[in-house]
């Protein structure tokens, strides 16, 4: 077998130079169903790391079941797992759990299945419709429920529900064909059989189920690592079976959010979420819970302050970590604690370089052989997107109307050990200090524009994310370079992604420069995007070409 490369996300089974194995959670796609969703775990991948962006799909798992998936990472391997996979020569065992009664105790499944709606059905085998073979063999029963395994000979979607079902034992939790009720689909891809596709070499690949564990807690531990960040969210809303509420952790506390005080089953469920880490290497002190106003503009510090509800209370100011990243954030200073969790993957393009497949931040086209890129961040905040750059060693300059936020970020500078004199740090309105740098004729390889929804000030005016961009965006360009990137994003929920876009690529096409690169961000995996819960966060990056 290969040497296992080790890998500190739990979601990495394997990887070598032609195969990349992982143990997709329950819950998240195999790949984005529609241009604006959330990413799947093959966008996610494929966009992360430089090494991954000519990953291909072989094969696929149902959003709701789990377990092992392959992706090829070369040209050979594509060619030979696409041969093994289109031969059946690959071997796939599933385990299932149902609640029903299971009367034969190895059987084969054969029919055609034919799409009804979001529904699949079976009808006989060769009357139409895709042949589909699963075979099934109980191994276990205990109480009400059977453990079965189930080996698809043919790779159909839906295929093991629709021929469970059939057969009178659908899958627990499997709501759309029958199954009783359940915190998740209890299907799981639990091994893999193939050959190398360069040794040839039989490779069994392996993740064991975890049905009784907490799936959404699953998502982010396959995702993150505690080493390297300890700040995310652990409940996004009802996305995550919680309307209208979220908690994010926060180093060693958990920051609760709701519009209204905490009920009963929230309290328990921070409870539980405090003692699942009671004693371990990575837990958490306290609890706290904000109750959100509207009126933003209207809220005062003190009463946008969380209450504690649970545990010790955190210091005036404290730390966490971020892809490696130190942050100081604070649940004093007003309405938000000093870093918007949902920008973590932007901010690790900055700290990386590397954008997304085949899109590096920095090329040679963008003026780098005089020296490191110069990054304008906007907009700047506690200068997260300024801190990843200038630790990639970029220099930066952080604009916003706020001294007392440039000085957390000069803060966060030394957290790093970053000396905050390589860098700049401007206090004023950003539409005056755009055009100021204009003038001067200061440009930037990278200029990032991630405004509030709404702002006001006397030199720039009223801004409005939902019809203001394309005035945001003409303003910049004149400071971004000929093969620079710009980086927008907004997190007006009422903002459509089309809309969005449609601003700024008028503003650019209007400044008469092309786009050469463009590629469009949702929002974290665990800021997941479902219909109970549509995405707000839009953020795309574009490198801008000079003037045609």
């Amino acid at each position: 077998m290969p040497e296992l490369n080790a890998h500190p996300c739990k979601l990495i089974l394997f990887e070598d130079d032609h195969l990349l194995v992982v143990n997709k959670p329950a819950g998240w796609n195999t790949h984005a169903p529609s241009p604006f969703a959330g990413e799947g775990v093959y966008d996610w991948l494929r966009h992360r790391e430089p090494r991954w962006a000519t990953l291909a799909i072989i094969h696929r798992l149902d959003k709701e079941t789990s377990g092992v998936l392959v992706f090829a990472k070369s040209r050979e391997a594509n060619r030979s797992l696409t041969a093994q996979f289109t031969e059946h020569s690959v071997s796939k065992s599933y385990l299932l759990v149902t609640d029903r009664p299971v009367k034969r105790r190895q059987f084969t499944v054969l029919s055609a299945l034919v799409r009804a709606g979001k529904r699949y059905r079976t009808q006989p085998a060769g009357t139409g419709g895709e042949r589909a073979e699963t075979r099934f063999r109980v191994l276990e029963t205990a109480a009400v429920r059977t453990w079965v395994e189930a080996e698809p000979i043919t790779g159909r979607t839906h295929q093991i529900r629709v021929h469970a079902a059939e057969s009178g034992f659908p899958v627990l939790g499997d709501a759309l064909y029958g199954g009783t009720a359940a915190p998740r689909l209890h299907l799981h891809a639990m091994e893999l059989l193939l050959r190398h596709p360069t040794t040839g070499e039989p490779i069994t690949f392996t993740a064991p189920a975890a049905f009784e564990a907490d799936a959404k807690l699953q998502l982010r531990e396959a995702l993150i690592d505690p080493a390297e960040t300890n700040a995310f969210r652990l409940i996004h809303g009802a996305a995550d079976g919680w309307p209208g509420w979220h908690v994010d952790r926060l180093g060693e506390f958990l920051l609760s959010q709701a519009a209204k005080p905490l009920t009963a089953p929230q309290l328990d469920r921070l409870r539980s979420l405090l003692d699942a880490t009671r004693n371990t290497q990575h837990a958490i002190r306290g609890v706290c819970h904000k109750i959100l106003n509207p009126e933003v503009r209207k809220t005062s510090p003190a009463e946008a302050a969380p209450q504690w509800v649970l545990g010790d209370a955190a210091p005036e100011r404290f730390e966490i970590r971020e892809n490696g990243v130190r942050f100081e954030l604070s649940f004093s200073e007003g309405y938000s604690v000093g870093l918007f969790l949902d920008q973590r993957d932007s901010r690790r393009r900055f700290l990386t370089g590397h954008v997304a497949a085949e899109f590096p931040l920095w090329t040679r086209s963008a003026g780098l052989q005089s020296g490191a890129p110069h990054v304008l961040n906007t907009f700047a905040y506690t200068c997260g997107f300024s801190v990843c750059a200038a630790k990639a060693g970029a220099r930066t300059t952080s604009l916003d109307l706020s001294k007392k936020y440039l000085d957390w970020g000069r803060r966060n500078f030394a957290l790093n050990g970053l000396s905050a004199a390589g860098h700049d740090f401007i206090f004023g309105d950003t539409f005056d200090w755009l055009r100021r740098l204009a003038k001067k004729g200061r440009t930037f390889d990278a200029v990032a524009l991630d405004p509030p929804t709404f702002s006001q000030s006397k030199a720039g005016g009223i801004f409005r994310a939902e019809k203001d961009y394309g005035r945001l965006v003409a303003a910049a360009l004149p400071v971004l370079k000929p093969g620079g990137v710009l980086f927008v994003s907004s997190n007006a929920a009422t903002l459509r992604p089309e809309q969005f876009l449609g601003q700024i690529e008028s503003a650019v096409a209007n400044a008469g420069r092309p786009i050469l690169q463009r590629h469009y961000a949702p929002q974290p995996p665990d800021f997941p995007i479902t219909r109970e819960a549509p995405g707000y966060l839009k953020s795309v990056w574009m490198r801008i070409g000079g003037v045609e």
